[in-house]
Parts: structure tokens; C-alpha cells; sequence
């Protein structure tokens, strides 16, 4: 047997050790998840301007931001090597689309996409010359679960000589920036809410519109956007933003008229607004608590069968099969187990609470945005692991011990801890919604969740007769030990990734070689 073990412990240590290996890759050679281009638009006479694009390509499931990102987010940055005498504009963006993860509202684009820019020339560059450009861009990249900052450093000629022919690629992405409205607007800040009566004739058809503001902190993006009409004004009534919200003088917006796109850049001074108007486009409003707390609860159950979670619940209701387990102990480990998972649930539901009181902009599993927090997770699932797979002969409280309450409640904190860098259906609606409601009502949903999560075992626990459907302890439980070892590594792997997109490759390649 220990034979066995020492082969398994040296497998276990090669595949860590060609993980470091791979780390090590300098992180310039690991391709970008938004591969950034840049275009110049033909050749310009001296003193003329030159547009430039950039032209982002998101790979599958990965978008880009707006230059107001919303919530969370950061659009592109530029940072400039220019010749003397030229000089760089405003970067101009194609309106963007909505997306909530998470009770989140980001304003993003999920394919390609062009952010313009004008460059002037000096009057006195010379004929033929060529005049090269170069820009450190830095943008972030994300999906619905994490977010990778990116940058590149881009370079091209431009060409000073005679305007060349129209190029129909800058065309289609000037006509996806939004066009100038041509009037004024105004706006008011009262009673909670910013109000603003765009001048936008009542031919102008609205499909599912949307307000996207430049500013930042006046208005709560995920909140839901009210429209009406008063004669050839469209009214738009957005709640406040709910943490420090400011009041600018003058507000810059884009309004999107449909999901296609299409819409147009306003500007609004202080002034009065409409009190009412035709309801336009009403959106449905939230669901319902109890419905929520389905979501919720619904939610936590299928994170049950998600790998970081999958192998300590198998265990541990395996571990309730074993001779002698009477009624009321069986009972007494749901119940702990249960209370374990719950409180761990309210306790980084309250931490988030408490974080976005204070004015941060996080949401569900926002602690996977902390290389330490990442490290943390990945040491205890390389531990579990390596417990799975009998390399190291120790105790995880509550899976191979003796079967008390104690050790139930520590194996319901663990496994609600490494749930974190899980999600699952369900989940979106209800913790955004959590986001939104008051601490109370958010707080339930967050023990629905943690409910959810322990149902299964406490289902077990609580019924005989599911109780006698699990096989009973013998030889098998080994080798089931150690497949169930295989979706608690990929889970170590998955964190050793993340571990090195947020702490950098050294961080990343230490950290490996110490697990």
C-alpha cells in the first residue's frame, strides 16, 4: 500500500510540476481574448485629418466595454506615441448593447466591433512622407464569470499625399456610431430619479429602447428605464444612482432606438421636463419574491453536481451508509451540515452587501477578483484532492471522520466555500435581484441559495428511505475516492488559470510549485 500511494504522490507532483512548466510561458505568448487591429483610412494632404479604427474581434462568450462601462468594466485606453505635431481625438464608440450579470448592468459589445478615432496633421509634413504611429492599448476582456485585463501595442504609416479612394469598411463603422441628434434636450434630478425630455418626432419607431449616459454615478444603470411621450418629446425617467450620485451640469448620453443599434448622441442642459406622458414600451417589472426565491433555491441544488462541489457532497452522503448510523445521527449531520452551508451562504451575501453599500461595484463571486482569495481556493482544492487520491493520510472534518454534528457543520462551511468559483442556472435572476432588493429580502435570497445547496444531503439525512438506495462501505469506496479526485483536480486546474491571469505568471508558477 504505500508503495501505491508514493506512485500516486509522484503523479500527482509531475502534473503540478508541468502545470508550472506551462506558467512559465511568458504571458505575451498566450494569445489575447479581444484581438485589437489597427486601420488606417488612405493617405491625407498635409494639415488634413486621418481616421484611425480600432477594429475588436471578442472571441466566442467574450465581450468588450463602452467608454461608460456601466456597473463594472473598462473600455479602451490609448496611450499615444505620436510624430511632432500630430495629435490624436476623442475615441468615438458604436452604441452599445445591455448585459446584467449578476444584478450587474454592463454596457458591452459581444462582437466585432470598430472604435474610431481622428488624427490632425501638421501643415507642414512633406509630400510622400510617412509619418509612423504607435499606441499601447489597454483594454478588459470578459465573460459572464471572470474578466482578463488586455492590452497590445499596435503601429502603422500614415501616408501624407493626395486623399485617397473611400474605404466601405470605415463607412459601415462611421454608420454605426450613433448620429448627432440636432437638438438640445433637457433633464431634471428630483425626487429620486433623473428625468429627461429628448426632442425625437413621434415617427421615430422605438424597439425595446435605451438610455446609455456618458457620466458616471447619476443614475442606477440596472434600474429599469421608463419612457413616455408628450407630443414630439420622449420623456425617460432613470432612478438615481444609489451610491454618492452626482449632479452634473450638463449630461451626455446615447440613446439606442432598437437592439440593432441604431440610435443617436444627445446632449441635455438643466431644465424642466414633462411630469407625464404616454407610456411607451413598459417593461415587465421584477419577479416576484417567492418566484425569486425558487431561482435561488433551484440554483444552490444544481450547484451540487458542479465539480467543485460534486465530490465533497458524494463523500459525505456516502459516509451516512456506514454500519450503525442511527435515525437521530443521521439527522443531527443534516442538520449541521445544512446550518454549516447556510451560514456560509449569508455571510458573503452580507460581505457583498456591505461591499456595494460602500460604494464598490461587485457582484456574486466578486472575491474571484482577488489573486489571494483565488489562492486560497486553489490550496484547498489541491488539499482535497490530493485526500481524494490517498496521497496524503489526513482527516477532511466531517468526510472521513466520525460522523459528528461538528464535523458536519465544518464539511457544510467547505463546501459552500468551494462553490464559489461555480455557478449554475438559476442563479442570475436571484442574485441580481439580490443586488436590488433591500438587505433583508436580499439576505433571504442568499439562505434559499445556501438551502439549495444542502438539500440533497439534508434530504438524505432526513429520509430512511433514500438512506437505503446508497451502496454500502466496502472495497469500491477506494476507487470511487479516487474518481472522484479527477472533477476536484480539474477544478484545481481550472483556479490555477485564474490564479495566473490575475497574479501574473510568477504568482501563478510559485504558487504551483508550493502545492
Amino acid at each position: 500500500m504505500p508503495q501505491v500511494t508514493r506512485h500516486y504522490r509522484r503523479i500527482f507532483a509531475l502534473v503540478f510540476q508541468l502545470c508550472a512548466l506551462l506558467l512559465a510561458i511568458p504571458a505575451f505568448a498566450e494569445p489575447t481574448h479581444i484581438q485589437p487591429q489597427l486601420l488606417i483610412e488612405g493617405s491625407t494632404a498635409p494639415g488634413g485629418k486621418v481616421t484611425i479604427a480600432f477594429l475588436m474581434k471578442p472571441s466566442p462568450g467574450w465581450h468588450g466595454y463602452w467608454k461608460n462601462p456601466g456597473d463594472a468594466g473598462l473600455g479602451l485606453t490609448p496611450n499615444w506615441t505620436l510624430p511632432t505635431g500630430v495629435t490624436a481625438g476623442e475615441l468615438a464608440y458604436p452604441v452599445p448593447s445591455t448585459l446584467i450579470v449578476s444584478g450587474l448592468m454592463n454596457h458591452v459589445y459581444e462582437r466585432d466591433y470598430a472604435v474610431l478615432t481622428v488624427l490632425s496633421l501638421p501643415g507642414n509634413a512633406n509630400p510622400g512622407a510617412r509619418l509612423p504611429i504607435r499606441v499601447k492599448l489597454d483594454w478588459l476582456a470578459c465573460t459572464d464569470q471572470i474578466c482578463v485585463p488586455e492590452q497590445a501595442e499596435l503601429s502603422g504609416e500614415i501616408v501624407i499625399g493626395a486623399a485617397g479612394l473611400p474605404d466601405p469598411r470605415f463607412d459601415q463603422w462611421r454608420a454605426a456610431l450613433p448620429a448627432p441628434l440636432g437638438s438640445i434636450a433637457r433633464f431634471e434630478i428630483a425626487d429620486g430619479q433623473v428625468r429627461i425630455a429628448v426632442p425625437l418626432p413621434r415617427s421615430v419607431q422605438l424597439r425595446d429602447p435605451h438610455l446609455f449616459l456618458t457620466d458616471h454615478r447619476v443614475v442606477n444603470y440596472a434600474a429599469t428605464q421608463t419612457f413616455s411621450r408628450e407630443g414630439d418629446s420622449l420623456i425617460i425617467a432613470i432612478p438615481r444612482a444609489r451610491f454618492e450620485p452626482i449632479s452634473p451640469d450638463r449630461l451626455g448620453a446615447v440613446l439606442r432606438f432598437d437592439p440593432a443599434g441604431n440610435g443617436v448622441s444627445v446632449e441635455a442642459n438643466p431644465g424642466m421636463v414633462p411630469r407625464s406622458g404616454s407610456p411607451i414600451n413598459a417593461k415587465a417589472d421584477m419577479p416576484a419574491l417567492w418566484l425569486l426565491l425558487l431561482s435561488a433555491l433551484a440554483g444552490g441544488l444544481l450547484l451540487n453536481v458542479m465539480p467543485c462541489v460534486f465530490p465533497i457532497l458524494s463523500l459525505k452522503a456516502l459516509s451516512l451508509a456506514r454500519a450503525g448510523e442511527s435515525e437521530a445521527n443521521a439527522r443531527a449531520e443534516g442538520l449541521a451540515y445544512a446550518a454549516g452551508v447556510v451560514l456560509a451562504c449569508l455571510a458573503l451575501g452580507g460581505l457583498l452587501l456591505a461591499l456595494r453599500a460602500g460604494g464598490e461595484q461587485v457582484g456574486w463571486a466578486f472575491q474571484l477578483q482577488e489573486p489571494l482569495v483565488v489562492a486560497g481556493l486553489l490550496l484547498l482544492a489541491v488539499t482535497i484532492t490530493a485526500n481524494l487520491l490517498g496521497l496524503y493520510e489526513f482527516t477532511v472534518p466531517g468526510i472521513a471522520g466520525d460522523g459528528s454534528p461538528q464535523g458536519a457543520f465544518a464539511t457544510g462551511l467547505l463546501a459552500a466555500f468551494a462553490a464559489t468559483p461555480c455557478t449554475g442556472p438559476f442563479m442570475a435572476a436571484a442574485m441580481g435581484a439580490a443586488l436590488l432588493l433591500p438587505v433583508a429580502e436580499a439576505l433571504l435570497l442568499f439562505a434559499a441559495l445556501g438551502l439549495g445547496l444542502a438539500l440533497p444531503f439534508l434530504a438524505i439525512a432526513y429520509l430512511p428511505r433514500l438512506r437505503a438506495l446508497l451502496p454500502r462501505p466496502g472495497a469500491w469506496m477506494v476507487w470511487f475516492r479516487k474518481a472522484m479526485a479527477l472533477p476536484m483536480g480539474l477544478t484545481a486546474l481550472a483556479l490555477l488559470w485564474l490564479t495566473w491571469r490575475l497574479g501574473g505568471s510568477h504568482f501563478a508558477t510559485t504558487l504551483a510549485i508550493t502545492c
